[in-house]
Order: structure tokens, then C-alpha cells, then sequence
């Protein structure tokens, strides 16, 4: 009873606290939800589409015509320029007005209906390289299907039926499946990443802002003594508004990704809430191991947020981790957002066993359970004033 008594004390400060300094309401309510609404938003379509490409067309028949509309009928490019030459089509490249051109050499339709071989070419600029993959494989796509297409004009014209004229073409047939994000989503793989990584600048943060304050402001002797130098009751009471706001943050993350955005969810919804709360409570952990360990809230914060943003670098989300390196590998595990992406990817888009995840949720309170070790050091700096008023 008397620690949660003590608890409640400083819970009851912390809470007054947060009404009196509004960067604590900004960092743990305002630019959370801020920072999903605009992820939300910005990758809603989940799909590029509509990139403008250039058709220079030097035949100008039917059937260059033909291909030309093929092409601007796919679902990423749009044929938006209709140019002469390719020296113009540079120049709008350079100026970003297009990012692929499309060339139709002369006497195409000709070599053709001659059974001579022609070229088609494609200029795609791949300083993107999302909008490099996605209109290389529509255009591509597009010429092959008009090929086979003709080729079987052809073929049935030498009185072959469509069936023999197909199997001709196209001997070996590939069936492909693309498994767990089949619609090639940017938004189904970005976006649970992206907003987790809002989510653990903010904590972290929060969590060195909270505790650095109390320092710099030489307030952390009344802080402890609320506790009645109880430091587990010093840390739950003051840690604890944040806790509960960031994991509703959390929930309010997983609402937007899941039910308003649809990202496909084919595991257990109760691991991906209980990997969100240990995400929080592991970069809490690291936070406050920070600040205790520096003592020193300008360079705690400066620590924590170069660490909270490489942690995206690390995931293998953008690069695959089984493509890097062993010693880069070995970098990524110190990061909790590692695990929660192996969580996410596990449950969200695999729907693999629960098992599989036990590990990676194993790992998180690995964070925290550590992390406690600094507690002694929290103390000692919190109840010596010589660890009081640095910048």
C-alpha cells in the first residue's frame, strides 16, 4: 500500500506537470496524430499511377498506334506527350515533365507484316526507383502482350486455330503468384513502418524530455522525494501518463493502418497489440537509459534521436537484412524497431503462427529488462545536485 500510495504521489505531479508544459501534450498526443493522418494520406493509394511518359512515334500506323495506347492503358504509365524526336524527349526528362519515353522506330509496321524483326525502346529514368520498376514492368508487359498478339494474327492468317497458334507462342507457360502483398502496395509495407517510426521518436524523446527536465530544471529532488526516495515508485509514477498515452497512440495507429487504410491483417490481432505495447515500453526503457546514463538533456536528446532514425535503416524493410552483410546484420538487433517489423511482417502480411513471434516480443523485453539496470545511476543523479542544471 505504501508504494502505490508513493506511486500515486508522483503520478498525480507528473499529470500536473504535463497540463503546465505543453511540449509533453505536443510530443505524446498532437504530432502522433499528426504524423499518421499525413502518412495515412500520402500513401492512401498505396500504388503510383498515372506517371506521364512520352510516345515518339516515328511510324504514325496503325498498329505503332496501337501499341502506343497499350501502353498508356496500363495502370502506372500515362501517355501524356506526344513528341518528335528524341532530343525533345531528353530535354522534358531533364526537366522532370516525364519520366520514360517511349520510341516507335520507322517502318515498324511494315517489318512487321514482313516477318522481319523490330525494335521497340524504352527510356526510363531511375533516379526512382519505385516509379523505374513499376513502369519497366507495365511497358514491358504491354510490348510483350502486343507481340504475342500479332504473332498470333499471324500465325492463325497461315490457318493454324488460335488454341495451336497460342501453344506456339508460348510453349511454356509461367504461372506466378506473389505472395502476402499481391497488389504490390507501397502503402501495405511503408505505412507500418513509417508510423511505428513516428511512434518511437516521440517515446523516446518524451521519455528523455520528461526525465532531462527534471535535471536542467533542479526539480529532480522533488521528484524523488514525492517518492519518498522510493526510485521504482520515482519511475512508474512519472513514466506512467506517457505509457498509457503512447499506447493509445499505438492503438490509434494500428485503427488507421488496419480499418482506414486496409492493410491486410491474416494473424493475430492481440500479438500486434501486444508487440505495441512493448515497442513503447521498450523505447521508454531506452530513453530513460539515456538521459541516466548522459545526465545531460541537450546531448540525450541529440543521442536518442540519432538513434530512434536509424533504426529504419536497420529494419531490412528498404534492403533486405539477408542481403546485407553479417556485421550490419548484427547492427540491426540492437534496435527494438527491428523486431516489431519481424512482428508486423509475421502477423500483418504472413499470418504466420504465433510462435514465430514469441521470440521477437522476447526480444523487446530483453530492452527492458536491461534497461533497468541504470536504475541505481537514476537515483544517485536525481538526488545529487551536482547533476542538476546542465543544459
Amino acid at each position: 500500500m505504501k508504494f502505490l500510495r508513493r506511486t500515486k504521489k508522483v503520478l498525480c505531479r507528473e499529470v500536473c506537470r504535463i497540463g503546465r508544459y505543453p511540449v509533453f501534450s505536443t510530443l505524446l498526443i498532437i504530432l502522433p496524430v499528426l504524423s499518421f493522418c499525413f502518412f495515412a494520406l500520402l500513401l492512401e493509394k498505396g500504388v503510383p499511377q498515372n506517371i506521364p511518359i512520352a510516345v515518339c512515334d516515328c511510324d504514325r500506323t496503325e498498329l505503332s498506334r496501337q501499341l502506343a495506347t497499350m501502353v498508356g492503358e496500363t495502370p502506372t504509365a500515362e501517355v501524356m506527350y506526344d513528341i518528335t524526336d528524341m532530343q525533345e524527349g531528353e530535354k522534358m526528362i531533364r526537366e522532370g515533365k516525364i519520366e520514360a519515353i517511349l520510341y516507335i522506330p520507322e517502318n515498324f509496321e511494315r517489318d512487321i507484316y514482313s516477318n522481319t524483326q523490330t525494335h521497340v525502346a524504352a527510356y526510363i529514368n531511375a533516379t526512382n526507383i519505385s516509379a523505374n520498376g513499376l513502369l519497366n514492368k507495365d511497358i514491358q508487359t504491354a510490348v510483350s502482350t502486343f507481340s504475342a498478339g500479332v504473332e498470333i494474327q499471324l500465325l492463325m492468317s497461315q490457318g493454324l486455330s488460335e488454341t495451336q497458334a497460342y501453344a506456339q507462342i508460348m510453349p511454356v507457360k509461367f504461372d506466378k503468384h506473389l505472395l502476402f502483398n499481391p497488389y504490390t502496395n507501397y502503402g501495405y509495407y511503408l505505412l507500418p513502418s513509417f508510423m511505428p517510426m513516428m511512434l518511437m521518436i516521440f517515446t523516446i524523446l518524451c521519455s528523455v524530455f520528461a526525465i532531462g527536465t527534471e535535471l536542467k530544471n533542479s526539480t529532480a529532488g522533488e521528484w524523488f522525494s514525492c517518492a519518498e526516495g522510493c526510485t521504482w515508485a520515482a519511475l512508474i509514477g512519472k513514466m506512467l501518463p506517457y505509457t498509457l498515452g503512447f499506447t493509445l497512440m499505438s492503438l490509434l495507429m494500428n485503427t488507421i493502418m488496419y480499418k482506414w487504410i486496409g492493410v491486410p491483417l491474416n494473424g493475430n490481432k492481440w500479438i500486434l497489440i501486444l508487440a505495441g505495447i512493448l515497442f513503447v515500453l521498450a523505447y521508454q526503457a531506452i530513453g530513460i537509459f539515456v538521459i541516466t546514463l548522459l545526465s545531460n538533456l541537450r546531448l540525450s536528446l541529440s543521442i536518442a534521436g540519432g538513434y530512434s532514425v536509424l533504426a529504419f535503416t536497420f529494419s531490412g524493410l528498404t534492403f533486405p537484412l539477408m542481403a546485407m552483410d553479417w556485421y550490419i546484420r548484427a547492427v540491426s538487433y540492437i534496435f527494438p524497431f527491428t523486431y516489431y517489423t519481424e512482428i508486423f511482417v509475421d502477423q500483418a502480411m504472413r499470418g504466420a503462427p504465433v510462435v514465430y513471434s514469441i521470440k521477437y516480443l522476447g526480444a523487446m523485453v530483453l530492452f527492458i529488462v536491461i534497461t533497468m539496470s541504470c536504475l541505481p545511476r537514476l537515483k544517485k543523479i536525481a538526488t545529487h545536485s551536482q547533476y542538476w542544471g546542465r543544459i
